[in-house]
């Protein structure tokens, strides 16, 4: 998934994680991370919101590099009032202390 990651492939991230679900393994924040990450490489911030929201579903921890990977996502798909609405709310629901990559 990590692959998948860095090559922005967010579908076989997708094909990833479902496999992992199948093969009834959790996935974890790094697993969710590197799927959102994959996401934001893409542009596809509805996917990477919906993992979000999986990951809160699910109990899965959101950390900061997750929030910021939702925020790149919608930043670069143009999303500018959702990455704001991720930076001013989603960030002070989950306390979590933006830094600078959360600003840029």
């Amino acid at each position: 998934i990590g692959a998948c990651a860095k090559s922005g492939d967010y579908g076989q991230a997708l094909s990833l994680l479902e496999m992992m679900r199948s093969a009834e393994l959790q996935p974890n924040t790094i697993t969710y991370s590197n799927v959102i990450s994959a996401c934001e490489r893409a542009g596809e911030w509805r996917g990477a919101l919906r993992l979000l929201q999986q990951m809160q579903e699910e109990g899965v921890g959101v950390d900061l590099m997750v929030i910021n990977a939702a925020i790149g996502a919608c930043a670069r798909a143009g999303e500018w009032e959702r990455a704001v609405s991720l930076l001013e709310e989603e960030m002070k629901s989950q306390g979590i202390a933006p830094d600078v990559i959360s600003h840029n």
